[in-house]
Order: C-alpha cells, then structure tokens, then sequence
C-alpha cells in the first residue's frame, strides 16, 4: 500500500466557498443579488479604538454624585425652532414600505419615550409614525415619493437626502412584492411593480443649486425648520464643505456600514468609505470653515454601543444616528424566528432579504398577517430600553475621561490599536505618540 504523505487540500482565498457560490448564482439566474443591510466585510471600525480613561493626569467624574450631560440641539445655524434632544443618538431615516407601519410606529414609540428624534424615509411621512413622534425628521429624496409640502411643515426638520452610506451615488429599490395599495398611493405608483428611486435630485445638479432649493424648503417652512444635508460616505471633506456652503444647519454623514432596505450587493460592498474613515474629513472641513459645532455633525453607519457612540463623539461628531441596531431592537434577527429563517435558507443574524417583504419578525414586510407579529408598544418599550443604555454606556465612558458632558470628550481621549484605525482616526497608535501621516513626522 502506497503511504506517500499527501498534499492537504488548501481552499483558495481568491476563490472562497462564498465567492464560488455566489458565481454559480449568478451563472444560474444572469442577474445581480440584491439585498438588505450593509457592508458585511470587515473593515476598521471604532472596535479598534480604545478610551485612555483618567488616572493622574485626568481626573474623572463620580457616577453618581456628578452630573455627566448628554442633551444636544440641531440646527441652530439658521433654523428658528431648532430640535433639542435629550440624548445624542437619533433614529435614521427607513420608509414607510420597506418597512410595516408597526414597525415605524415602534420607532416613534420609542425615539419620544427615550427624547430624542426619528426620521420618515423614502416614500412620505404615516400618520402612524407622525402620530407617536414627539420630534420627526421628514427626508427629502431624489424620488420625491410622497413629497407632500403640507408634511414638510408638519416635521420638526427637513433632511435633504443627496448620498447614503450603503450606496453612495446610488438610488432606492422597492420591489414589486411590498408595493401594496397603500403604499403604492402614497407613493403615487402602480400595485405590485418593482419601484426604483432616481441617484440624484431632478431639479439641482450641485451645490449652488442646493443652495436654492435649500432656500426654498426655508420658504415653505418661514425658516422655522432645520435642513439637514445627508452625504454618503465618499468624499467627507469636501461634500461637508459644499454641504456646508450650500447652507445646511445639520450634515449627517453615512459610512459603508450603514444599511438599506434593498440594493445590489457589489455596491455595499464596494462603494464608499468605513464610517471610521469619514468622520476626521468632515470634522475637519467644518473646523476649516469655522463652523464646527455651529454646523451639526450626525454620524451614522455600523454604530451598535455606547462606546461607539461615544467615540464618534470624541472624533467631533455632535450626535450620531442608528438604523439596523434599531431595528435589532425591535425584534429584527431575533432567534425566535430561527425555524422559519431556516425555511427562507438562512439563519439569524445573517437574514438580510428584507426586499423579498417575507420578514418573519414583521418589520421589513407588508403582508398583514407577518406584520401582526410586531407589537408596535412592546417594540417601543425595548427601543426606548436600548437608547437608554448607549446613553449610560456613552455617560460611563466620558465620566472615566474626567467629562461633565459627552460633547467634551476629544481625540486626546482616545488610543488606536491598528496602524489603520490609527490613520483614519488621526489619534496615537496605543504604546506611541504617533500616527501614520501625523504633521511634522
């Protein structure tokens, strides 16, 4: 018997079993795949940053005789009623058919229960989520999809919608399975038939533009309303300086992890710039205007805990804004539901099909009897809970770096313990006093 040792078979890391797989997808079906969420590769992210703490050269506060802040107000450039929250998170913008009116009722729920503001997304503002929210944010999209200046006035802020960070450069996408009578009327579309939202706005082509339209969303609201101008990850110091130009009183910024209800995969996972990489750029470009802290920064994308949202913080932002943790909040993912992900050939925590409109969980879905699955007040109740905690576990951390309000914490806070994080970050490789391209070195 021959024992010649043999060579272990070695699977190519060009060629993994995923990339293998989704070639012969699409060698099946000739079409691109298309999905929910955001970029799931792995790219720097605040979990390579660390917080120095106070020890004797910082003095930190007591937990619980020493008040740490954590209010914030939007729009104070030149909004008469700018919007002051309680906390320092927001919820992102998410339409009205991509997601149930359960769900963006829960959202209202518990965005007003825990102070802080939620925004309506593509396809125009529900009674539903209007009714249970104290502060709204309407969008304003390429698509115009139930534009309606009457909302325009009953919103608390106005957000033009020119990038996101899941696909920058691109449009919307509802499928025809989610376009239902209700939808489809406010949307002004026919039943059943895929929807696609246009890349960029039909009446601007730039910032000189935008600064017209933006004078008349300040019309039609008799300058009451704060506009924000949302940017995708792509070019953060220049798009928040045109941004900025073009006379927004908020700029909030999306990186790569930020998700969508429905796009092609290539694009989430190809365009664009980690969130991490974006925030230094556009703090940057507003401290060269002389607007930084006059002018907002929201920052959004990937942000999942306190600690994330305190070290978007510390990078320069004034609040930060998030859309799949909120949905996980809900109930999105929840192993509850694992049986019948598994009939849909998928498992909990990877079920990203929301444009197919079968979400057991009743969210990303508006077949009636799925969406009975969502208690819009229970729903409410864990969002609120989960707001609270990213406030304590931000409050905690800024408490440690000797802080009486989240908004003082600052780079010098902060460490890196990867050479690219570093980089982006613009703060010390932990042990040094050093980062990659730092003036002077």
């Amino acid at each position: 018997m021959d024992k010649t040792p043999q060579t272990e078979p070695r699977q190519s890391w060009t060629f993994s079993n995923s990339i293998n797989s989704e070639i012969r997808r699409a060698a099946a079906t000739g079409i691109y795949d298309i999905r929910g969420g955001g970029a799931k590769r792995r790219v720097p992210h605040f979990d390579d940053l660390l917080f120095l703490g106070a020890s004797m050269s910082r003095y930190p506060l007591e937990g619980y005789r020493e008040k740490c802040e954590t209010s914030v107000t939007l729009g104070t450039r030149f909004a008469k009623k700018p919007i002051e929250l309680k906390i320092p998170v927001t919820i992102a913008g998410m339409s009205f058919g991509a997601l149930s009116g359960h769900a963006k009722e829960a959202l209202g729920r518990g965005a007003t229960m825990a102070g802080t503001s939620t925004t309506t997304g593509d396809g125009g503002m529900t009674e539903e989520e209007r009714g249970h929210s104290e502060k709204l944010v309407y969008q304003y999209l390429p698509s115009r999809y139930g534009m309606n200046p009457d909302d325009l006035r009953r919103a608390d802020a106005i957000e033009v919608v020119v990038g996101q960070g899941a696909k920058p450069g691109g449009g919307g996408m509802l499928l025809g399975q989610k376009i239902t009578e209700r939808v489809a009327g406010m949307r002004d579309l026919p039943v059943g038939i895929d929807q696609r939202s246009a890349c960029r706005h039909p009446d601007w082509t730039g910032p000189d533009d935008l600064e017209i339209k933006i004078l008349e969303l300040r019309e039609i609201t008799n300058w009451e309303k704060p506009i924000y101008i949302k940017i995708g990850g792509a070019r953060p110091y220049y798009d928040t300086a045109l941004a900025v130009k073009a006379g927004a009183d908020v700029v909030v910024l999306d990186g790569m992890q930020g998700g969508t209800a429905a796009t092609q995969d290539v694009f989430i996972e190809h365009v664009g710039q980690p969130t991490l990489a974006c925030i230094r750029p556009a703090v940057q470009a507003l401290q060269d205007l002389g607007m930084h802290r006059e002018v907002q920064l929201v920052v959004s994308g990937g942000i999942r805990t306190g600690a994330d949202v305190a070290k978007a913080l510390a990078l320069g932002a004034d609040a930060v804004a998030i859309g799949t943790a909120a949905l996980i909040a809900l109930g999105d993912n929840d192993p509850r539901w694992e049986a019948e992900y598994q009939k849909l050939g998928t498992t909990t925590g990877a079920y990203d099909d929301w444009h197919e409109g079968r979400d057991p969980a009743g969210i990303t879905t508006q077949d009636p009897e799925l969406m009975q699955r969502l208690d819009p007040v229970a729903a409410g109740r864990r969002l609120r809970n989960y707001l609270s905690v990213l406030t304590l576990e931000c409050q905690t951390i800024a408490r440690a770096c000797g802080h009486n309000h989240v908004h003082n914490l600052e780079p010098e806070d902060l460490c890196a313990l990867t050479m690219e994080a570093a980089a982006m970050a613009q703060v010390p490789l932990a042990g040094t006093n050093w980062y990659p391209g730092k003036p002077g070195f």
